[in-house]
C-alpha cells in the first residue's frame, strides 16, 4: 500500500498478507544471513562459513514456510523467549495484570532498561495471563540495516522517526506517530513504549515530558485538550526490575568516558551488541509490574511525567544488590554472594566508573516515594 491509501505505511508493522514477501527477503538477505553463521559457527574458519551460507538460507525457507500470519512469528517469538528465560534468569514475575480489562486496549509507558528484552517482557505477561500482545515502538536508529527493520515490523514494532531532518519533516514525523498511537488504541491494539528515549543507563527512570506532548500532537488536531485527550489513551505505567543488567558494565564505562571525556563515540554495531548482550546475559530474577491506568486529568506533560514517575518508583521491585548499592548495609536479605558479585563488577571498571555502576543499582531505592 502506498501513504495515499495507508497513512501509516511508512512506520507501521506489516500485517498477514505481507508476512511472506517480508520472509522472503530476509531470506535473500546476505548481510543478514552471514550474521547468523558468524553467531552460531564462530568458532568455525572462513571457508567453512561460506559454505554454511547456503545452507542456512534452505533451513530457514523450510522451518519459516508456516509463519505466514503475525500470530505465527509471536508464538515463534514466545518459544525462544521460553528458553532465554529458562536459561539466563532466575525466572520472571508479574503483578497488576488482573487490574486489567482483556478487552480493552492501553498505552504501556515503561521504564527503558534493555532494548529487546523490555517490551518482550511485557508482552510476554500480558500473553500468559490471557491478554493481547503490544504493537512495541521503536526507534529507526535501531534499524539501520533492511534486515534489523524486516525482523522488528515481523513482530508487531513500529517505526519511531529519530532521525528527521528539519522542523517541518519533525513536525510530520511527529504527527503521523501521534496519529498511528491514537488509531491503534481505537482499533483495539495496546502499545508499548518507553518513558524517554534510550535506556536508562544510571537506573534513573524518569519520564520525558517532549513524549506526552508527542502523545497530544492529534490530540491537538482533534481540537481536545490535553487531561481529555490523555484520558481517551488509558495510559498504564510499568515498571520493569532486574535482579542483574547484562549491560551494567558497558553503561558505566559510557557514562564514565562522557563524563571524563565530554563525549562517548559509540560503535557502529554497539546497538546490536546492546541487543545480544541484554538477552543472552544473566538477567537474575525479573518483575513486571503493571501500574494503575491513568484516569486523572492532569493538565500538563510535566505533571503527568510525575505520576508516570511516581508509579514506576513505587512499583520498582528492589533487589539485594539494589539496597547494597545504596549502602542499606543492614538489611537481612543482602548475602555474601551479593556482596561478591557486586565486588567482581566493581573489579572489571577502572576506579572512576564505580560511582556510575553503583548508582544505576542504588538510584531505584532513592527513587521510592516516600
Amino acid at each position: 500500500m502506498t501513504s495515499e491509501t495507508d497513512p501509516y505505511a511508512e512506520i507501521r508493522p506489516y500485517t498477514d498478507a505481507e508476512i511472506p514477501a517480508a520472509i522472503d527477503r530476509l531470506i535473500q538477505d546476505d548481510e543478514f544471513i552471514h550474521a547468523i553463521v558468524e553467531h552460531r559457527f564462530d568458532r568455525h574458519s572462513g571457508w567453512v562459513k561460506a559454505l554454511f551460507s547456503p545452507l542456512v538460507k534452505i533451513y530457514l525457507r523450510v522451518k519459516w514456510a508456516k509463519l505466514n500470519s503475525v500470530e505465527a512469528i509471536q508464538l515463534e517469538v514466545k518459544k525462544y523467549l521460553e528458553q532465554t528465560l529458562k536459561s539466563t534468569s532466575r525466572g520472571v514475575t508479574y503483578s497488576g495484570l488482573d487490574k486489567l480489562d482483556k478487552n480493552q486496549s492501553y498505552l504501556f509507558v515503561s521504564n527503558h532498561r534493555d532494548i529487546a528484552m523490555d517490551p518482550a517482557l511485557v508482552n510476554y505477561g500480558l500473553y500468559t495471563h490471557g491478554h493481547q500482545t503490544v504493537r512495541i515502538a521503536i526507534g529507526d536508529n535501531l534499524l539501520r540495516k533492511p534486515c534489523a527493520t524486516e525482523l522488528m515490523k515481523l513482530n508487531k514494532s513500529f517505526i519511531v522517526k529519530r532521525s528527521a531532518k528539519g522542523p517541518r519533516e519533525m513536525m510530520k514525523a511527529l504527527g503521523t506517530l501521534s496519529a498511528y498511537i491514537k488509531d491503534s488504541l481505537d482499533t483495539g491494539n495496546s502499545v508499548w513504549i518507553a518513558q524517554r528515549e534510550g535506556r536508562a543507563k544510571d537506573g534513573n527512570d524518569l519520564t520525558d515530558p517532549a513524549l506526552l506532548k508527542m502523545f497530544h500532537v492529534e490530540g491537538r488536531r482533534q481540537k481536545t485538550d490535553f487531561a481529555t485527550y490523555i484520558q481517551s489513551l488509558r495510559l498504564v505505567p510499568v515498571s520493569i526490575s532486574y535482579e542483574n543488567d547484562p549491560c551494567d558494565i558497558a553503561k558505566a564505562k559510557e557514562l564514565y568516558e562522557k563524563a571524563t571525556q565530554g563525549a562517548y563515540e559509540k560503535g557502529e554495531f554497539e546497538d546490536i551488541e546492546s541487543i545480544i548482550q541484554g538477552i543472552v546475559g544473566d538477567k537474575g530474577h525479573i518483575h513486571v509490574a503493571f501500574g494503575d491506568v491513568i484516569e486523572q486529568e492532569f493538565e500538563s506533560p510535566e505533571a503527568l511525567a510525575n505520576e508516570i514517575d511516581r508509579q514506576i518508583h513505587r512499583n520498582y521491585k528492589l533487589f539485594p544488590v539494589n539496597l547494597l548499592a545504596a549502602g542499606k548495609e543492614e538489611s537481612a536479605e543482602i548475602t555474601d554472594d551479593t556482596r561478591q558479585t557486586l565486588r567482581q563488577k566493581l573489579s572489571m571498571l577502572p576506579e572512576g566508573a564505580h560511582e556510575y555502576l553503583l548508582s544505576s543499582y542504588a538510584n531505584p531505592v532513592k527513587n521510592v516515594p516516600e
